[in-house]
């Protein structure tokens, strides 16, 4: 089966409410891969607003035109 995020809403600091295409919900805090992050194009996502510019895009997450992104499944899975 082939998954796909069917909705993202931001819930406030570095969370983020997911709906999968199978109907499966997930509430990720991205907050603990931000503040361990070692790349600075990755850090920069501690910004706030910078990290509440999502779109999802072909069933996938991205931040600035795929910057920053995350293999769907690992999001079904709740591992980042």
């Amino acid at each position: 089966m082939i998954i796909s995020i069917q909705n993202a809403e931001y819930k406030g600091d570095y969370k983020i409410n997911f709906l999968f295409s199978d109907g499966v919900e997930k509430s990720i805090d991205f907050s603990p891969f931000l503040k361990n992050a070692k790349n600075p194009m990755t850090k920069k996502y501690l910004d706030k607003k910078l990290f509440q510019s999502f779109t999802l895009q072909f069933g996938d997450i991205n931040w600035n035109d795929f910057e920053m992104c995350f293999p769907i499944w690992d999001l079904h899975e709740g591992n980042i």
